[in-house]
């Protein structure tokens, strides 16, 4: 079942908030709960993320009707891939290198305005291409 387009938006505005106060601050605090966000939005779809619930609840009863949908699969792995670089970030923060820490949040804060500011998801892209030359013609 197609989601509506609006929400994975939504989360990606939420998600670059969330990143760039982590960066900024360097809190290790903020980028946990941000890799939480990712993996339960890589491991239920994004419409069981805090924020795809978020957006549901809240957001969505007073927009309009939505007037475009896209499928659940590439956000979910886009997901997934932001829960590898936040996870990435969250040792480099906790644990260090702290250089770690700040390239890979650095990567994520990227792709989340991305999508957040222009509508391109990164993770989205990288399904479809891996997609493309994952599947074997008959």
């Amino acid at each position: 079942m197609d989601i509506d387009a609006r929400g994975p938006r939504f989360g990606a505005v939420v998600t670059t908030v969330v990143l760039a106060v982590g960066l900024i601050t360097g809190s290790a605090w903020l980028l946990a709960w941000q890799t939480l966000a990712f993996l339960l939005g890589a491991a239920g779809g994004v419409r069981r993320s805090p924020y795809g619930v978020l957006f549901a609840r809240v957001l969505r009863p007073r927009l309009g009707p939505p007037t475009a949908f896209e499928a659940p699969e590439p956000p979910r792995f886009a997901q997934a891939v932001g829960l590898l670089f936040a996870g990435l970030g969250l040792v480099g923060f906790a644990v260090g290198p702290g250089w770690l820490g700040l390239a890979a949040t650095g990567a994520a804060l990227a792709a989340a305005f991305l999508n957040a500011a222009f509508g391109y998801c990164l993770g989205c892209e990288l399904y479809l291409l891996v997609r493309r030359v994952t599947v074997r013609t008959e």
